[in-house]
């Protein structure tokens, strides 16, 4: 364990480098520290620091900058969070009064990236495909217009390209049996009724549904599992900007997503906020950025995980609390709008 004196000054060290992202010298270590120390003794601290893996000495530079091992130990036992002001926390509570969980999520999303400057991730709850009301709406003599609403209020419309032409009253019967029968089923459990049910039904809606469940599924599926805002923001971050390949890394990794939903996956398993410092996250685009997660809820069950991702050189006593106030938030409005 390293001793008050030794703490003390990688405490100082740390944020004065995240403060300035310049590396720290002895002569503005003593400075700085508060302690009545010569800069010879903050040299001698600092070796040991180095020596233990606690800081490393950039080469271009005789001042220290902090390693991950150094911001685990930092998170973990120097840092005082600053948590949000009243008045903040009113004005965030306005941001969530969208009508519908996905703008609720997005909202979340935009509002970690506006806040932090870096990158919100917000991974949506996973549900199985399925719909309140289903409709269909001929545009001309072979295209159909199916109107999806989910159960939560989600509207999603696909054209279908039939290969016969359908009369608007043959539509409407197709809707009225879809409603009537199928609202509120997963697409599943409807694709396998359907293919019980075709032999009794009329050849010509047998087309017409096949052809809905398969674009529904397909829609719905494509709700977004995970929302990225704000990754321009990372452009600006001077500790990842400098280097384009390991930008492009992590553009990739955004892109792909699957990676990220893991790691998401797995925070959501945890209890509140969970720091990936590094290589912690265990993916390699992000070896130079941490990860900030915590969990949300609706009606007191976890049903899915947000955070923010940015540079190991981030103010984590501002981040973290805004991360927490954040999943706080859009559970308390996911809640509320499933009970209002």
């Amino acid at each position: 364990m390293l001793d008050a004196r030794a703490q003390h000054l990688l405490k100082t060290l740390i944020e004065r480098y995240i403060d300035d992202g310049q590396p720290v010298g002895s002569r503005v270590l003593s400075r700085q520290s508060g302690l009545e120390l010569s800069p010879a003794t903050v040299r001698n601290v600092m070796a040991d620091l180095e020596e233990l893996g606690y800081i490393t000495s950039p080469h271009t530079s005789a001042g220290r900058v902090p390693t991950p091992k150094g911001y685990r130990f930092f998170v973990d036992s120097l840092m005082v969070v600053r948590p949000l002001h009243e008045l903040e926390i009113h004005r965030l509570e306005g941001e969530f009064t969208a009508d519908r969980p996905q703008q609720l999520v997005n909202a979340a999303g935009h509002l970690l990236s506006q806040l932090t400057h870096f990158a919100g991730v917000v991974m949506t709850p996973r549900r199985e495909a399925s719909f309140r009301h289903l409709e269909f709406m001929r545009l001309s003599e072979r295209r159909v217009l199916l109107i999806i609403v989910t159960p939560e209020g989600d509207v999603q419309n696909r054209i279908l390209h039939m290969d016969r032409i359908y009369t608007q009253s043959q539509l409407q019967e197709t809707t009225n049996f879809f409603n009537e029968h199928y609202a509120g089923h997963p697409l599943d459990a409807v694709r396998s009724l359907l293919r019980e049910e075709l032999r009794s039904l009329r050849e010509d809606i047998v087309g017409l549904m096949t052809a809905a469940v398969e674009a529904g599924g397909a829609a719905l599926d494509e709700n977004e599992a995970l929302v990225v805002t704000g990754e321009r923001n990372l452009l600006n971050a001077e500790d990842l900007a400098s280097n384009m390949d390991r930008l492009r890394r992590l553009f990739d990794l955004f892109d792909q997503k699957t990676s990220l939903i893991h790691l998401l996956d797995a925070s959501q398993k945890a209890e509140g906020v969970q720091i990936y410092i590094g290589g912690e996250s265990g993916l390699v685009p992000l070896d130079e950025c941490s990860v900030v997660t915590a969990p949300y809820e609706r009606d007191g069950q976890v049903i899915g995980t947000l955070g923010v991702i940015g540079p190991t050189r981030m103010a984590y006593e501002r981040v973290i609390p805004i991360v927490d106030i954040t999943a706080k938030l859009l559970s308390n409005a996911l809640t509320q709008q499933r009970n209002g």
